[in-house]
């Protein structure tokens, strides 16, 4: 039966009258309910409890409606009201939030307070068309040399960067966040289903380098309910879609899908969906899509606003050929693969380069960046490959391999990279243009980890102009060459003894 009933209320000294639609609770089950007398609702609607927990609609049949429990289900009980009022799921937005903690229903879990908004925006809502949108034209600075120069990506890109636990993914994120500061990018950090330890590692970082400031934390860990951990990644979404029609450039890492998939996965056990490959429900293709296709670079009579998502994935033992991983293979526009045998090796950030790939952030990369590492990937590879044949044969190598073996090495020193300790594109050109001069294959491991520690301050001394010139122009023309080639020079006369 459908109780509809007409609830008076006193607003501002004037009763008013609010239509409900008003049904019950028939079974718990952990945090999904089934609720019947509820005919009116549709998909993405929220009901609220009698008890005061808000639920999301999740699906329905002819008597019965399926809801998700959107915080604690234990005061929820079989006979208790839940009422519908026909309204979707919107969340406060607003330029407030920068700086701050929230859960997945915008409330703040710093103890700062509330955080004010005279906004609200749909958590699903259809994502930008391809009219709304243009080709991808600026370069997202991640500060990291192996991604800048050899894999770049663009504003408005998915790239998903994946590989097993502890293999470094995060790092490289928080360095991309860490880079950010003081080119007015908002950037999003969304926390799915890890530890609260994970997170507060995260926080610590991100508090030690100055990049709270511009910076929104949105948590799904793993103690909160299973409802706020589904709807964290829509939550950071929509929160950076905010800002990006505004027409700022966004940044948001999702860590990671793979417990984003889990969650849903559980979900759709209680609510006796189907299940199929490797247990998933067929639609969980639909669940990650509709969040990624969010992405994009907007048109400028929409502000030219973008966002770039960098989503996480974590596989087991290398296999990059599950349902979860090759579903968002197939749905970004690049990825970046951790090898946990690099990272045991030493090599930080430990990328695959032959499985890493970029499709279209080489449309946006600096054309002096362009220029200095176009040949860059095929050396390295070149390298790896005559290494592994040096370490079969016994007999001497010709002076060929010798010089590419220096030329690898060199490489390899320039690329290893510290975890937190981003590097400007700027200083990245200089170091490649070092390296295109052959000036780097002689040098020792500490004398190349000097190199790296002191020639932009060097070349900053000596040439103060050089940053902003490269930047204005992204070109290595002739004359900054020219200047650059005279700042080595002098370097390289009283550095290296």
């Amino acid at each position: 039966m459908v109780d509809k009933s007409k609830i008076i209320e006193e607003r501002d000294g004037m009763t008013g009258f609010e239509v409900r639609e008003v049904g019950r609770v028939e079974t718990v089950r952990k945090f999904v309910v089934i609720a019947t007398g509820l005919p009116s609702c549709m998909n993405g609607q929220i009901v609220e409890f009698s008890s005061g927990t808000i639920g999301l609609v999740m699906g329905f049949t002819e008597e019965k409606v399926q809801i998700l429990v959107l915080g604690d289900s234990s005061s929820i009980r079989g006979g208790d009201e839940v009422y519908n009022k026909g309204k979707s799921l919107n969340l406060p937005v607003s330029d407030n939030f920068l700086g701050r903690i929230v859960n997945a229903l915008c409330q703040a879990q710093d103890g700062r307070g509330p955080i004010e908004s005279r906004e609200a925006s749909p958590v699903f809502r259809v994502a930008p068309g391809v009219m709304d949108r243009v080709p991808v034209k600026d370069t997202l600075e991640t500060g990291t040399l192996i991604l800048d120069a050899i894999i770049p990506i663009a504003k408005g890109q998915r790239q998903l960067l994946i590989g097993d636990r502890l293999t470094g993914k995060t790092s490289v994120t928080l360095d991309a966040i860490i880079n950010q500061k003081g080119s007015d990018v908002v950037c999003i950090y969304c926390c799915i289903g890890k530890p609260y330890s994970s997170l507060m590692k995260v926080l610590d970082i991100l508090k030690d380098k100055d990049a709270l400031d511009y910076t929104i934390i949105v948590t799904g860990v793993a103690s909160v309910s299973t409802g706020e951990q589904y709807l964290a990644p829509y939550t950071a979404c929509t929160l950076g879609e905010y800002f990006m029609n505004k027409g700022k450039d966004v940044l948001v890492v999702f860590d990671d899908l793979t417990k984003h998939a889990w969650i849903y996965r559980q979900i759709c056990l209680l609510l006796e969906r189907a299940p199929g490959r490797e247990a998933y429900p067929g639609d969980i293709f639909y669940i990650h899509s509709q969040l990624m296709e969010r992405a994009g670079y907007l048109k400028p009579e929409l502000g030219s606003g973008s966002m770039t998502f960098l989503p996480i994935v974590e596989i087991l033992q290398g296999d990059v050929t599950g349902y979860i991983p090759t579903n968002l293979i197939s749905m970004t526009d690049g990825q970046l693969y951790f090898s946990s045998t690099l990272f045991n090796k030493g090599f930080k950030p430990a990328m695959d380069f032959g499985l890493s790939v970029s499709r279209i952030g080489n449309k946006a990369q600096w054309p002096a960046m362009k220029s200095l590492s176009k040949s860059l990937r095929l050396d390295y590879l070149q390298y790896k490959e005559l290494l592994q044949m040096t370490q079969l044969r016994a007999t001497g190598l010709s002076k060929e391999a010798e010089m590419r073996l220096k030329r690898g090495e060199a490489i390899n020193q320039l690329i290893v990279q510290d975890k937190n300790k981003p590097v400007t594109i700027e200083e990245q050109i200089v170091f490649l243009y070092a390296l295109s001069r052959g000036v780097l294959d002689s040098l020792s491991a500490s004398q190349a980890k000097s190199f790296k520690q002191d020639i932009f301050d060097f070349v900053k001394k000596r040439y103060p102009e050089f940053s902003s010139e490269i930047r204005s122009g992204k070109e290595f023309t002739n004359e900054i060459k020219d200047k650059v080639e005279g700042v080595l020079k002098e370097y390289f006369k009283g550095a290296i003894k």
